[in-house]
């Protein structure tokens, strides 16, 4: 019973290149194989439909879709994608599995078994039914608890479901959301908006950077923003090549330098780099004086100020802070005049937060400027750069000394500018003691550095690129500051809004829109301010009520569980997923307590083991279609188009909330009385409103002409750079939605309009705790933070790797996926594999005090001894049971809850101790070490399993047919 998983390196290669040139097999070749000499075959009809994927995260890359009678067949890459480069992946190529997949949800359902029960018992309702019994039982929870007893829960917008954090429950005034972003760039994003700006965390790859940094993750594999083979090009163009991470990834075999540093030190290695930046005179001066609060003086004995205002998400709170502004030195002053020293006139001056103007500045829109000469990819254009201007009329602002200062009290004190304090906090982070607490050589260390901050090609006027840091330096407990410390490169090497910089996410008139995400409700009334004050977590994340983005998932699963401090009774549940934040066994266990669960997904995914009502959603391949922007900085504009028919009587994601505004009586968007309840074609003409008269006409443009270029479509807010100088960052409202006009002020979106080193917000939600500068913090479990845990757990567990075939929890039911990747892997140094008496392909046990896990031993000496990389959110739809085994190898069975970023809640779900040992006959249950599900049944294992013969069957005798269908389904 012991037995090993069957699928070794040599197998799994051989298969992947097997798929591979399957996957290329043309349709005139199908035709001739399946015709006898002299035969003739009927003609098929065949369409070819340019389209967007929507096969993994947000990359947008572009594919033509193969529809030959109805059926799509093939799926291959774009060449006018400049974004993918003509690219599709396997997941990409898997999608003609999942869209015909017997196992999709076509109807809805009801549960009629008990949710202790391993079989739902599952029966067929009508739309009708799910819409009026989960509208009832919503209405019924607002009337007896109030609307914030019901929570939503989402997904990654893999195919628009963000409604159930958005529309869904704004409906009934509820700030509860568990939203996947929480953990994945929701706190780089949080991070922008709190000190410069939102999602600038982005990186323009498409303008092939000097210097290529890939920082704790695998892009050429899969990622959100730009990924697969534009990483790669990316990269082989550079003239160096960096990585940062733990373990070795395909491109960091290839690196210059390889930092691999310890699972959870990325903010003590990035303030290593700002050591050497400013050790070396590296930073951009002008840049750092004028557009930072750098020179910003600091009255540290000074009692905190400020004036009443509205963040950039509508909170209203009171900023105080220490640093000095006119309104503490004179009782008539402006307490929006924020004060410097002027060195060339030797006295205090000013800089004006309302208007982004210095004392006696008349600031106009920069007209000098040039075209860049990246390498971008050919036929794209260069923008255009204005060029840094000067202080007028001159100044300049000290960044360091000590300036005596009378305040309107008359007291005299003592105040130094924001720089010097960032300066004397990084000299505990000099190579050396950098190189103590990450591990990494200190030579390696600075070498690496300078490579990346010395400007190639100085006359450029700006640095070398961005930082392209992934979702592994948000994930060890301390994402905010992380963050902060990685973005602060960016700003001090003139790598922010330039070529190859931190650009944000594009700027297109198609972004946003009603259909975008599947979550906008413009019908919803105003939050009231008693639910917003009321979104659960803010006692303990104060930040959260200034974001209102999400509420912090653990307070929202203790609140299922434990009734406090209010009941949650009720969840509407948008494709989310459990299994991603926090601890898996918990929040199973308060998905358990919920009196009501509606559910809308494309399969039965764990969560749906819970639901009361499920309803099945369109795939990308059926939906009618929406105008696609990227995400990230690659500047790509074009279209999800419907390809085929949808299965059954699944339903568009926007539509399923349409429609419960149509149940609740709530207007969808009262600016169209004529129009309360849109039609699908009403939501995507609405999409493309700004750029053309509809969707009919955006959609013959882009098959005929392909993805556009938005640096020509706007070549205002995207095409030109800088545009903090040109006050098109401030275009449109922080989030970037369309329509939303800004003030066109020079400058970012924070309190002061200025990169803030030193953090008004931090200041004012977190006084007196030190969370002004960037910081660096041990994660809360690690050999230096928990040495005793570490007695017993003595390896770090890192996890969440890129795998080239899943994306998260996904196509786990995929034949042509699960064949190449069956089962999950821990990657482990062959000297611990050793030591434990652990060989490739055993299975093991993975245990902390939180919980334990099997998955299979990968002998990798591509990572630290010390260290092990597990994967994360593994399920087994092949099991008939009500969990699918979530239980047996998800890797967040094994955190604990409660270690959580001070700031924005993200769970340490990375850079944690643990132990490993070999699954024996003896150790596991059904004497079996190969994981089982309820009943005994084992998992796939290997690609012969022929359960997966039999979905690949089933996918190819059954496709779209109904009758065969649900003959399958008996």
């Amino acid at each position: 019973m012991g037995k090993k998983t069957s699928m070794t390196r040599r197998a799994f290669t051989k298969l992947a290149a097997a798929t591979a040139i399957a996957a290329t097999v043309s349709l005139e070749g199908a035709q001739a194989l399946g015709a006898t000499a002299g035969e003739k075959t009927a003609v098929p009809e065949v369409k070819r439909i340019r389209t967007a994927c929507r096969g993994c995260g947000k990359m947008e890359c572009g594919v033509w879709v193969t529809v030959e009678n109805g059926r799509a067949v093939k799926i291959e890459g774009d060449e006018s994608a400049f974004q993918s480069r003509g690219n599709c992946c396997t997941k990409s190529q898997a999608s003609l599995e999942a869209a015909y997949h017997p196992d999709r949800l076509r109807y809805p359902m009801k549960r009629t078994n008990p949710k202790t029960d391993d079989d739902p018992g599952w029966m067929r309702i009508t739309w009708d039914e799910a819409f009026k019994t989960t509208v009832a039982k919503a209405q019924e929870v607002q009337e007896r608890y109030g609307g914030c007893s019901i929570a939503g829960i989402t997904g990654t917008s893999r195919v628009w479901p963000m409604a159930g954090t958005a529309g869904w429950i704004r409906m009934w005034g509820s700030p509860n959301g568990i939203q996947a972003w929480q953990i994945c760039k929701g706190p780089r994003h949080f991070t922008g908006n709190l000190v410069s700006q939102f999602a600038h965390s982005w990186v323009a790859t498409v303008d092939r950077p000097r210097v290529y940094t890939a920082w704790g993750g695998s892009t050429e594999i899969s990622n959100y923003d730009d990924s697969c083979r534009t990483s790669v090009e990316a990269s082989n163009q550079a003239d160096v090549r960096i990585i940062v991470d733990p373990r070795v990834t395909n491109l960091g075999k290839e690196s210059d330098y390889h930092l691999a540093l310890r699972p959870g030190t990325d903010a003590a290695m990035a303030m290593g780099w700002a050591y050497i930046v400013v050790d070396h005179q590296l930073y951009d001066d002008l840049y750092v004086k004028k557009w930072t609060n750098a020179p910003f003086l600091v009255v540290e004995d000074m009692e905190p100020s400020g004036y009443d205002t509205v963040s950039t998400n509508g909170d209203p709170f009171t900023l105080k802070t220490r640093l000095l502004k006119a309104s503490d030195l004179d009782e008539n002053g402006n307490p929006h005049h924020y004060m410097v020293w002027d060195a060339l006139a030797d006295r205090l001056t000013y800089f004006d937060s309302e208007t982004g103007q210095w004392e006696g500045e008349k600031w106009a829109k920069p007209t000098e400027g040039f075209t860049p000469n990246q390498k971008v990819v050919e036929g794209i254009s260069q923008g255009w750069c204005p060029n840094p201007t000067p202080f007028d009329p001159e100044i300049d602002p000290a960044l360091y000394g000590e300036f005596e200062v009378t305040l309107k009290d008359g007291s005299v004190h003592s105040a130094r500018p924001v720089w010097e304090y960032y300066v004397e906090s990084l000299e505990d982070y000099t190579p050396e003691k950098t190189a103590e607490i990450t591990g990494v050589d200190a030579e390696l260390i600075e070498e690496a550095c300078l490579a990346w901050a010395t400007r190639i090609d100085p006359t450029t006027g700006y640095g070398n690129g961005g930082i392209r840091y992934m979702l592994a330096v948000e994930h060890s407990g301390h994402a905010v500051q992380t963050c902060r410390t990685l973005d602060m490169l960016a700003q001090l090497t003139g790598n922010m809004d330039t070529p190859a910089g931190h650009r944000g996410a594009t700027r297109a008139p198609v972004e946003g829109g009603h259909a975008g995400f599947g979550s906008n409700a413009p019908g919803c009334p105003p939050m009231p301010e008693e639910n917003q004050l009321k979104r659960l977590g803010t006692d303990r994340f104060p930040l959260l009520r200034w974001w209102r983005s999400w509420a912090d998932a653990n307070s929202v699963w203790e609140a299922m569980t434990t009734g406090e401090p209010y009941p949650v009774v009720m969840a509407m549940n948008s494709s989310g997923d459990f299994m991603c934040q926090g601890n898996t066994a918990y929040n199973w266990e308060a998905l358990s307590k919920l009196d009501f669960i509606f559910e809308a997904n494309l399969w039965q995914p764990p969560s749906a083991g819970m639901a009361d009502i499920l309803v099945p959603a369109q795939h990308w391949l059926e939906i009618p279609g929406c105008p696609r922007a990227s995400q990230g900085s690659t500047g790509a504009m074009g279209a999800n188009v419907n390809c085929i028919e949808p299965i059954g009587e699944s339903m568009f994601d926007p539509m399923i909330l349409v429609n419960f505004h149509k149940y609740a009586g709530v207007p969808y968007w009262p600016q169209k009385p004529d129009c309360s309840y849109p039609t699908e074609k009403d939501l995507l003409d609405d999409g493309v409103k700004f750029f053309r008269d509809s969707w009919d006409e955006y959609v013959e443009e882009f098959q005929n002409n392909g993805w556009w270029d938005v640096k020509t479509v706007e070549p205002e807010l995207w095409g030109t750079y800088r545009r903090y100088e040109t006050g098109a960052l401030r275009s449109r409202n922080s989030g970037g939605i369309l329509g939303t006009k800004g003030d066109f002020k020079p400058g970012f979106y924070t309190p002061t309009m200025k990169v803030e080193i030193w953090s008004t917000l931090m200041e004012s939600y977190h006084p007196g705790e030190g969370w002004e500068l960037p910081s660096y913090a041990e994660p809360p479990h690690s050999p230096l933070s928990d040495p005793e845990m570490a007695q017993e757990y003595p390896l770090i567990i890192t996890t969440g790797r890129r795998i080239p075939v899943y994306f998260h929890s996904e196509h786990r039911q995929l034949p042509w996926c699960r064949e190449q990747w069956p089962v999950p892997r821990v990657e482990i140094h062959p000297k611990t594999a050793a030591e434990y008496g652990i060989e490739q392909g055993d299975w093991v046990w993975i245990e902390t005090p939180f919980g334990k896990i099997r998955q299979v031993a990968d002998l990798y000496m591509g990572i630290d001894p010390g260290t092990i990389n597990c994967e994360h959110q593994w399920w087994f739809p092949e099991l008939k049971q009500a969990s699918k085994g979530h239980e047996l190898c998800a890797v967040n069975h094994l955190v604990d809850r409660n270690a959580q970023d001070p700031h924005c809640g993200t769970g340490n779900v990375r850079a944690y101790l643990g132990k490993i040992y070999k699954a024996t006959p003896e150790n596991s249950p059904f004497g079996n070490p190969v994981p089982c599900g309820n009943d005994g049944t084992e998992i796939i294992t290997s690609a012969d399993d022929p359960r997966l013969k039999e979905w690949a069957s089933a996918i190819d005798a059954i496709g779209s047919d109904t009758a065969k269908w649900e003959e399958y389904a008996r």
